[in-house]
């Protein structure tokens, strides 16, 4: 019972058996602040030959190939960075990744802040609707092609890239000197207005949402939950567009 308990404990980053620390980051707010723009860079210049190769005619609107190359691109972008920013930090793969959040969990922690937070952002929205109106988001997934490339873009690889970017680099980073709300604030604007061109008016949703998805890492100490939650998230919306 002792070693299957301690085995459910999240890693060290810094390597050292049997201590648990969070948050598991090690780079300052400016670093991760930098880390974040950096990745999102990395992600515009990993798409420019596709977007410099394509001829979009028909309105401007890139082929399915382009949508798809720059989608893979700009999810790239947000995982290489972080991973190079914990690399920094020496050790090897496993501390590396222990330091972006990739630790071990206890199940029914993670169900519990995972149903808090969907039933958190259920709350919000029906509050926010009621007050503002329903936010409007382009829907993105049909420029994808079949549904599985759609899966595959928007329920896998987004959730991944952006969480190991919004909360395990950029949140992880800012909690090193901020307090939890400032931290994931901060966190949730980049993720929301990540977003801004699909909807100006889903912004402020995406950002509450990516705030949850900080609190939902913080209290479970692994960023697995949050990324569990966001594929939830992710799925539900594809399944709605799809079924319109």
């Amino acid at each position: 019972m002792r070693r299957q308990m301690e085995s459910q404990e999240p890693l060290d980053p810094a390597g050292d058996p049997g201590k648990t620390t969070y948050p598991l980051a090690k780079w300052p707010p400016w670093l991760a602040v930098g880390g974040a723009v950096t990745a999102l860079f990395a992600g515009l210049i990993l798409s420019l030959p596709f977007i410099l190769v394509e001829d979009p005619g028909n309105g401007g609107d890139l082929s399915l190939f382009g949508n798809v190359a720059i989608q893979i691109c700009t999810g790239i972008g947000l995982i290489l960075v972080p991973i190079a920013l914990a690399s920094h930090y020496g050790g090897g793969p496993k501390q590396i990744m222990a330091r972006l959040g990739f630790v071990s969990f206890r199940s029914g922690e993670a169900a519990r802040w995972i149903g808090i937070g969907i039933l958190s952002y259920f709350v919000f929205s029906l509050v926010y609707a009621a007050a503002f109106g329903t936010p409007e988001q382009e829907d993105i997934a049909g420029d994808f092609g079949p549904i599985g490339v759609q899966f595959l873009l928007i329920v896998l690889i987004a959730p991944f890239a952006e969480e190991i970017c919004f909360r395990g680099m950029l949140f992880g980073g800012l909690r090193t000197r901020l307090p939890f709300w400032a931290a994931a604030l901060g966190a949730g604007l980049f993720f929301g207005l990540l977003h801004y061109s699909t909807g100006p008016s889903a912004v402020p949703s995406l950002v509450v949402l990516g705030m949850i998805f900080a609190l939902v890492y913080e209290r479970t100490g692994s960023l697995w939950p949050a990324i569990i939650m966001h594929v939830m998230n992710n799925a539900f919306a594809l399944a709605v567009l799809n079924a319109t």
